[in-house]
């Protein structure tokens, strides 16, 4: 193994130690027939979102592949009325996130937010949530945790959102598997394919 590779394994390694007790892992992945109203772009994403309100602490992973149209946006929607469908309002900083790669087919983005920061959120979200990032934080952990959130990836062909998926509770993710999401979305549907013929 050369040094390089030894240092993103040691990196990932301290990241996923670094997180606090309270610290919560979601999952997506993110499909056209996921999207409101569903569409068939045949492109597919895969995110990791861990969130720690005791921290402030939110990182984003995301990989996607095959757009139809280059990207334009990408961001969080929370709280949908029913969990695991319909639709909400951008929760996360507007208008996308901060270094999202736009005007590519396929990509990836990684992030870290600090929530105690009003930057961090959409203001909407905010002023409806009683105006604080403490209100925010606390109202975005309730809908993660409710299922009720929502990642999507939009697209010149798809403004409204090209592809989509609900946010769900998931176990730390093992450092290989978060190296992985780095090499792209298929890899990281090879890993998911291999856990669920383990289980």
């Amino acid at each position: 193994m050369n040094q390089r590779i030894r240092n993103c394994a040691a990196a990932a390694a301290l990241l996923l130690t670094a997180m606090t007790a309270s610290a919560t892992n979601y999952t997506a992945i993110l499909t056209g027939p996921q999207e409101s109203p569903p569409n068939t772009s045949p492109a597919i994403g895969a995110a990791v979102v861990k969130f720690d309100p005791a921290s402030h602490i939110l990182e984003v992973d995301v990989a996607f592949s095959g757009l139809i149209l280059p990207s334009t946006l990408s961001h969080i929607h929370c709280c949908t009325t029913t969990p695991g469908a319909g639709i909400a309002g951008v929760a996360t900083e507007v208008p996308t996130f901060g270094g999202f790669p736009a005007g590519v087919t396929n990509g990836a983005y990684t992030n870290t937010y600090d929530t105690s920061l009003l930057a961090s959120w959409n203001p909407a979200f905010l002023s409806s949530h009683g105006g604080t990032t403490a209100g925010a934080e606390a109202a975005f952990a309730a809908g993660l945790n409710a299922g009720e959130a929502y990642l999507n990836i939009h697209s010149e062909r798809y403004p409204g959102g090209e592809i989509r998926g609900f946010l769900t509770a998931a176990p730390v993710p093992e450092p290989a598997t978060v190296a992985m999401l780095g090499l792209g979305v298929p890899a990281v549907l090879l890993m998911a394919a291999r856990r669920r013929r383990k289980t």
